[in-house]
């Protein structure tokens, strides 16, 4: 009885271990298959494709590829990652691309370019004839997968035999002849450790490694040897010995790049060789797999020396087991060590990348679901250098000329962002002075005054012929003084120049920045109207209805501002700034659609009026610096400043790009200098790095608008014996009376109060109604002066 007890126990016994390593098997099979399918999402800028047809610099080509890390061949042809120039040829021997489930092998070509620049043909090195050649995408970041491990993912197909020869001759020469754990090869470990003294050999099999790798820590414990032996029997038991040995070359260690760990041969290729695991040279794998045994040892970068004998250690070891012969041997150890320099990159676009996570975060699908994936962002390197540069060199600059900025307790800072404006892609972004130093991104997350950068919102608003009493270009305002009872008290708005200049229509007003007539203007179109219309144009900042808005007295960022300005680029049609252009998984599959086409939200007609005045702004107004720097091309801006000399902004666009520049103290302190004295310059030196002195294309004359002669003084059109200028109006919105005979006619017009010649009353050119009289809600205390000076 007692007997039959203990073997009912024993056998619950029994049965209960075996359930409970079942469940163990089972635990460890699910996070080995979480663990094979985490990697970093790789983000990478714009792609640069080459058309055959194209008009290219062949210098940027060699800029691009120089950045991307190629090197100009020493002579004869080019091998994988590099290129040559002859003549008006280029020679490139483009590197395999992998990212996600793309897979791109590597081609030599040769690119002709005709004297214009175009390029003639893009010709292989078997005489085939290419319409197109991806060049390399940089990678500016990645997603963060496991612990900040970077891999990338690799098929065990793709990988070259002498690197699975290497790695098994080292670690494991028995790999597909035992278990998880090799007996033979621990007892042999056991005695070499003994006879020496010390731990000189290992014993551990390649799945056991993987264990280690894969579950568990470092630490040279009894315990963590049992632990490990019991996960990678585990994974024996679970899992073919192809699927664990592709698994090793994915996961292994293999380095630092900086506070990054380089996991895997298919990432250690590209980071100590700058290329992909299928074009390693035996050298360079038998290199990698030396690594192994010690990642800090023997790491290229530091100790050369070292890592180059232990590479000569692993081809010893292939040519006893017969892997390689003699001749291959004798030639593999004279090769040099050639790894490329780790170096450091000519931008630092981590304010962006921040933006990317963010915008990618607020989206589907989640960061697990792509995984080890590819985000095809929006940024244009060239651009992002450009900016870059343009933030640093004008800081500095203002400082040197006016050293009292340096005095603050807290540093000058500069933000910069360029939208593309047909499709609403930010193409560089730098947020502030250091991104080292404040991570704060001043680009997006900074809500500011934007002071008179925001007239072009109001006078769209004015000109909106949906209005009940839509203005135009040459409608007249009063430049006079203003008082306005408000519940904080009494509102007076100035100019700049303390000066009041009297009737003034409402183009010279806005390309003078009178404060005043603006303020007028507002009152006439109402608060109301104006957040409307900053609504439609992308503004989604809180802003207060009170007839200060018209100066640019509420807040807003400058990716907003800018990407308002965008929208009179691109002819009215909106498209919301956005940093990711494609989104794929790990296969390749594109699992986020990109945004649809921007919406119209005003005609191509009035955002042409309010472009031709902020063209005016640059030829003779506040933005005038803009040529003075050099620039000659089309470009319409508009500066801003802030009461108090806080803010200083400058905000414009070219048919192609959208540009806004803000530069100021986190803390609001005086900057003392106006957008056009502090902001104009950066945005001057950006614009002609990016577009060059000459520009790019002009602005398209769209349909729907006409010229007419107009008489300034009264906004009436020019007529016999009244000379006039030329203005442009929507069709069918220009003036209808006539200053002096009308052509045709020997009848002098009867001037009337309600006629456009009154100009003691300019709002009767808007039917009677006066923009310095019309009520609005209260405004809050500004001080003497209001928001918007230049």
């Amino acid at each position: 009885m007692r007997r039959g007890r203990w073997l009912v126990l024993l056998a619950a016994a029994i049965l209960a271990t075996g359930l409970g390593y079942l469940a163990f098997e089972a635990r460890v099979a699910r996070e080995f298959d979480a663990f094979d399918s985490t990697s970093p999402t790789r983000i990478v800028a714009r792609p640069w494709i080459l058309r055959a047809g194209d008009r290219v610099d062949p210098r940027r080509v060699i800029d691009y590829l120089e950045r991307v890390g190629y090197r100009r061949a020493s002579g004869g042809t080019p091998q994988s990652g590099e290129f040559g120039a002859r003549g008006r040829e280029l020679l490139v021997a483009r590197r395999a691309i992998r990212l996600a489930g793309i897979f791109d092998p590597g081609v030599r070509v040769r690119i002709r370019f005709q004297r214009d620049g175009r390029i003639s043909a893009i010709r292989t090195a078997e005489g085939r004839d290419l319409a197109s050649l991806l060049l390399d995408p940089e990678v500016i970041g990645k997603v963060p997968g496991d612990r900040n491990r970077d891999r990338v993912v690799v098929r065990l197909e793709d990988v070259p035999a002498h690197l699975v020869d290497a790695l098994l001759t080292v670690e494991d020469r028995r790999f597909y002849g035992h278990g998880a754990l090799d007996p033979r090869r621990i007892a042999g470990a056991a005695l070499s450790n003994l006879s020496q003294g010390r731990v000189a050999e290992g014993g551990s099999t390649i799945t056991q490694q993987l264990a280690r790798t894969l579950f568990l820590s470092t630490d040279r414990t009894v315990f963590r040897k049992l632990r490990e032996a019991a996960i990678a029997v585990a994974l024996e038991r679970r899992f073919p010995k192809r699927r664990l040995l592709e698994s090793y070359m994915n996961h292994i260690y293999l380095g630092q790049d900086g506070g990054t760990a380089i996991h895997g041969f298919g990432r250690a290729a590209q980071f100590f060789f700058d290329r992909d695991i299928t074009e390693l040279t035996l050298g360079q794998s038998a290199l990698l797999v030396g690594i192994i045994r010690g990642p800090s040892m023997y790491a290229p970068h530091r100790h050369p020396e070292r890592a180059r004998a232990r590479r000569d250690v692993v081809l010893r070891q292939m040519y006893a087991l017969g892997h390689i012969d003699g001749d291959r041997l004798e030639d593999e150890l004279g090769a040099d060590v050639d790894i490329r320099n780790a170096g450091s990159r000519e931008m630092d676009a981590r304010w962006f990348l921040d933006f990317v996570r963010r915008e990618l975060a607020s989206g589907e699908p989640s960061f697990e679901a792509i995984g080890g994936g590819l985000v095809v962002s929006s940024l244009a390197p060239e651009l992002q250098s450009a900016a870059e540069r343009a933030v640093s060199d004008g800081l500095r600059r203002l400082e040197r000329f006016h050293p009292r900025l340096t005095r603050h307790s807290r540093p000058l800072q500069a933000a910069i962002v360029a939208i593309d404006p047909h499709t609403g892609e930010v193409l560089a972004m730098v947020g502030g002075r250091s991104y080292g130093a404040s991570q704060f991104n001043r680009a997006t997350d900074a809500r500011r005054q934007p002071g008179s950068a925001f007239k072009p919102l109001v006078a769209l608003a004015a000109i909106d012929p949906r209005a009940d009493h839509p203005f135009t270009l040459a409608s007249v305002l009063r430049d006079e003084p203003l008082e306005l009872e408000t519940p904080a008290g009494v509102w007076r708005p100035s100019n700049a120049d303390r000066v009041f200049l009297g009737p003034i229509n409402l183009r010279d007003a806005l390309v003078g920045s009178r404060n005043v007539p603006f303020a007028r203007l507002g009152l006439a179109v109402g608060p109301d109207r104006i957040v409307e219309t900053a609504r439609r144009l992308g503004i989604e900042s809180p802003l207060a209805p009170y007839p200060s808005l018209a100066l640019g007295a509420s807040e807003v960022t400058l990716l907003e501002l800018t990407g308002a300005y965008a929208v009179l680029a691109a002819e009215g049609r909106r498209a919301s700034p956005r940093t990711v252009r494609a989104v794929l998984d790990r296969s390749g599959r594109r699992v986020r659609e990109p945004t649809a086409p921007g919406a119209s939200v005003i005609t191509p007609g009035e955002a042409y009026l309010v472009t031709s005045a902020l063209r005016g702004v640059v030829e003779e107004g506040t933005g005038s610096g803009v040529l003075k720097s050099g620039y000659r091309g089309p470009v319409a801006a508009k500066s801003g400043t802030t009461n108090g000399f806080r803010d200083a902004w400058f905000v414009g666009y070219t048919p192609e790009l959208a540009v806004g520049v803000w530069v100021g103290f986190d803390d609001g302190a005086r900057v003392g200098l106006p957008g056009s004295g502090a902001a104009l310059p950066i945005f001057a030196d950006f614009l002609i790095r990016v577009l060059g002195p000459g520009g790019g294309r002009d602005f398209r004359f769209p349909e729907g608008v006409e010229w007419v002669d107009i008489e300034p003084a009264t906004g009436r059109r020019a007529g016999w014996g009244c000379r006039g200028e030329p203005e442009l109006f929507l069709a069918g919105t220009a003036p209808e009376a006539y200053c002096g005979y009308r052509p045709g006619s020997w009848r002098r017009p009867t001037l009337s109060p309600a006629s456009p010649g009154n100009t003691d009353d300019p709002g009767n050119f808007r039917r009677g109604r006066d923009p310095g009289h019309a009520g609005g809600p209260g405004v809050p205390d500004e001080g003497p002066h209001a928001a918007g000076s230049r």
